[in-house]
């Protein structure tokens, strides 16, 4: 199948199935990192973010079940293959959740808003594949680069599952699946979640997703002659890689990236049309605007800096037990929040 279609041509589709289910996610179970993360300080409802928990427990147990198939080697992922730098995670995801926060929405969900025809949306999208590119290989990678060294931090173990399992001595997909397991059973520990059947099935989509994503590249990687990098979903520079292929694409050729970003919006497209909720909206408050492009900017260089976004460390680093994974995510809830309070209440001391 390689040979007929490319592998580049072949890791678009990968990506896409996998970036449709993330859309209709959004679009059916309003799956969504700022509102999980809004509903549980502002609104005392945990069901967003317990379905964030599912997805990522159902993707680790997932992950190392495809290794124990031999069907995936979470070690060819950059989550596990590249150095890591605690302080560019911790930086990197509080830039993003504080930009998260003033934009509305994350990368992930501003394509899934642009799929409902919200034009505000494309301006976040644009913006951040910009900020992204600029601080990856543009005029601000430099200072990246003399700030966040890559090389500053080399763990010899890269990640949970290498760790416990050298403690343990299982063998590594045995505990990633205990692991996977573990998270499994913290986020279904609740009566009321339970009874939340949508929400249930649309965390496993997501989960279901990432998991296509790994085994689809990684059969790629193993097979093609390209040596295309083992990736997974995350929505930064794949952002600012469309916008690219969009312009040049008779120079360029398709990715995984590419596909996923587009997936996103086609699913959502998709879901916002069955549900009648598709409509054109536009920014009205010059001020809002503004509030959402500083966001959008803030979270394509924290994503760089970090090496994924909510979704590329919060779910395709997590779903490997990579260090950076719950580091980056802890970051980003704690920037949005920061975010949220200065929107909703303010910087007000309590009397």
């Amino acid at each position: 199948m390689l040979e007929t279609i490319g592998e580049t041509n072949a890791a678009a589709l990968v990506g896409l199935f996998g970036g449709v289910l993330l859309g209709l996610a959004a679009r059916f179970g309003r799956f969504c990192t700022l509102g999980a993360i809004e509903d549980i300080l502002y609104g005392g409802n945990d069901l967003r973010i317990r379905m964030w928990v599912l997805a990522i427990g159902t993707a680790v147990f997932g992950s190392f079940a495809l290794m124990a198939l031999g069907l995936f080697n979470p070690a060819d992922s950059i989550y596990l293959s590249a150095a890591w730098s605690p302080l560019a995670s911790i930086a990197g995801g509080l830039l993003f959740g504080y930009g998260m926060a003033m934009a509305g929405n994350c990368g992930y969900g501003a394509l899934a808003r642009l799929g409902g025809g919200d034009l505000r949306a494309f301006v976040i999208v644009a913006v951040i594949g910009v900020a992204a590119y600029a601080t990856m290989s543009g005029p601000l990678a430099p200072i990246r680069l003399a700030i966040f060294a890559p090389n500053d931090v080399v763990i010899a173990t890269p990640g949970f599952a290498h760790l416990f399992g050298g403690m343990t001595g299982l063998s590594i997909p045995l505990t990633g699946m205990v692991i996977g397991a573990l998270i499994v059973v913290l986020a279904l520990a609740n009566a009321r979640f339970l009874a939340e059947k949508r929400a249930i099935f649309w965390a496993l989509m997501v989960a279901c997703a990432v998991m296509t994503g790994w085994a689809g590249m990684q059969y790629i990687h193993d097979t093609g002659f390209a040596d295309l990098a083992v990736v997974g979903h995350t929505f930064s520079a794949p952002v600012g890689e469309t916008t690219l292929y969009a312009m040049t694409s008779s120079a360029r050729s398709l990715s995984f990236g590419i596909g996923s970003v587009a997936g996103v919006w086609i699913g959502a497209f998709i879901g916002s049309l069955i549900k009648g909720h598709f409509r054109w909206e536009a920014c009205e408050d010059p001020r809002e605007l503004r509030r959402q492009i500083l966001g959008a900017g803030l979270m394509g260089v924290g994503a760089v800096v970090a090496l994924g976004c909510s979704i590329g460390q919060g779910l395709s680093a997590f779903s490997v037990l990579a260090f950076s994974g719950p580091v980056t995510f802890a970051a980003i809830f704690a920037g949005a929040a920061i975010g949220l309070r200065q929107l909703i209440v303010g910087f007000v001391p309590a009397e």
